[in-house]
C-alpha cells in the first residue's frame, strides 16, 4: 500500500472554511483554492486597519494550487489539516491498480 504526503505553504491565506477547499479526487488529483490576503498595502481585523511595511511575492486575490500525485487514491480516506503556522498539509492513501 502506498501513502503519499504533500506539504503548500500558504502564506496569507486566512484558514476560514468559507475561503479555503481541498478537491481530492481519486486519480491522485488535489485542487486547492482559496484567496490570499498578501501584497495589500492595508489590513483590517477587529475593526483595526494595518499599513503593511512588507512586500510579498504573491499577488492578493483568488488562487489554485493543483497538485498530482503519482498514482490513483482512496479519496474517502482523504487527511487534509491547514495549520497555524500556514502550512496546507494533506495525507493520502494509495489505490491498488487494477
Amino acid at each position: 500500500m502506498d501513502v503519499y504526503l504533500f506539504r503548500v505553504s500558504l502564506p496569507g491565506v486566512t484558514r476560514d472554511e468559507k475561503v479555503i477547499s481541498c478537491e481530492v479526487r481519486p486519480d491522485g488529483r488535489i485542487l486547492i483554492k482559496g484567496e490570499s490576503a498578501t501584497g495589500e498595502s492595508t489590513f483590517c481585523k477587529n475593526s483595526m486597519v494595518f499599513k503593511m511595511k512588507t512586500r510579498n511575492l504573491c499577488p492578493s486575490g483568488e488562487f489554485t494550487v493543483s497538485i498530482q500525485l503519482p498514482g490513483p487514491i482512496d479519496h474517502l480516506t482523504s487527511d487534509c489539516v491547514f495549520g497555524t503556522d500556514g502550512i496546507f498539509e494533506g495525507v493520502m492513501v494509495g489505490r491498488n491498480k487494477i
